[in-house]
């Protein structure tokens, strides 16, 4: 009697609290949401996440409040997410770099990015550009190739730090070139954007977000985009194809994570806000005019972004380690 008694209890006990769960999960999100940009603010990754955290906030009917962790390429904010409450109070805005061109960039990154994160969403694709100071000393992009080469050494290249993206498509462009600039690293792309307004160094590679308004105030020079076909915000700007490099294609992506554990309906929350955000045509306007690609349904969703993740680190890491 004693021991059924016993049972009885142990089960009512699990049933409490796994009640008590799911209450939990149903009722989320019941406070403020921080989401991790680990970039200063004002660079790309930092404005997408401004953009559809805005319109998730709505949808979830709680504030999500951005913190700006910088360090290490991306990996220092990265890092804290991973170790952060799997509760669906923290998420991170992460990248091609934090969660793909990191794993062969540090040898000891203290997370994996396919494994001590729940995926959420793709939230926009970002063409990379090449970009120069405005007073840069070439006409065109096979102008440029051919300076760099002559001046290689003696010219400086910015960027976000090492793993970023604008590090590591500029690593390809490198081994492309075979040159070996003055790699000046910053704490984001935005620091880096200014730099290069105001002539500190010469030339990135970077996400098209970060650079049209520049471009069209014509404080810096693009001379190709990395994809195959122009982009309509820049219609002006070669494809690197069309300017005499076709080796070079680049693009980049942020997409919204979760640390591992974090429940599935939670998830699945988060993800549905995600993509509210992506249909919403105010939002799409505004990625759109910063030249960002929003991805189609088949591309959304914690799945498709796995996938994206495991497909991204086969990708990137042969072509780092070549060049490291």
């Amino acid at each position: 009697m004693r021991r059924m008694i016993g049972r009885g209890l142990l089960l009512a006990a699990f049933a409490v609290a796994t009640f008590g769960a799911a209450q939990a999960q149903s009722d989320y999100p019941k406070r403020n949401i921080t989401m991790i940009v680990p970039f200063a603010a004002g660079g790309p990754t930092d404005v997408v996440a401004r953009i559809v955290s805005d319109h998730m906030a709505r949808t979830l009917g709680q504030t999500i409040l951005i913190e700006n962790v910088v360090g290490a390429g991306g990996t220092t904010g990265a890092g804290r997410a991973a170790r952060a409450s799997n509760d669906g109070y923290t998420v991170i805005m992460g990248h091609m770099g934090t969660h793909a061109a990191a794993v062969a960039l540090y040898a000891n990154l203290s997370y994996k990015p396919d494994v001590d994160f729940e995926p959420v969403g793709l939230a926009a694709g970002t063409p990379i550009l090449i970009l120069t100071k405005k007073d840069f000393p070439a006409k065109d992009l096979k102008e440029f190739v051919a300076y760099v080469k002559a001046n290689n050494t003696k010219l400086n290249m910015a960027h976000a730090g090492v793993g970023s993206v604008s590090h590591t498509t500029c690593l390809l462009l490198s081994s492309i070139l075979q040159v070996k600039p003055i790699a000046v690293p910053f704490n984001g792309t935005g620091p880096a954007m200014n730099a290069l307004v105001g002539g500190q160094v010469d030339y990135m590679c970077d996400q098209i977000v970060n650079a049209v308004p520049q471009i069209q105030a014509g404080t810096i020079r693009a001379f190709a985009i990395g994809t195959p076909e122009r982009s309509p915000v820049l219609p002006d700007v070669p494809t690197t194809t069309e300017a005499g490099l076709p080796q070079y294609q680049a693009s980049a992506w942020n997409a919204v994570f979760a640390p591992k554990g974090t429940p599935k309906e939670v998830t699945q929350k988060l993800a549905d806000a995600l993509d509210k955000a992506l249909d919403d045509p105010a939002v799409r306007k505004r990625l759109l005019d910063l030249g960002s690609d929003i991805p189609g349904k088949d591309r959304r969703g914690p799945q498709a972004l796995g996938t994206l993740v495991k497909g991204e680190i086969d990708k990137w890491t042969p072509i780092i380690k070549a060049n490291m």
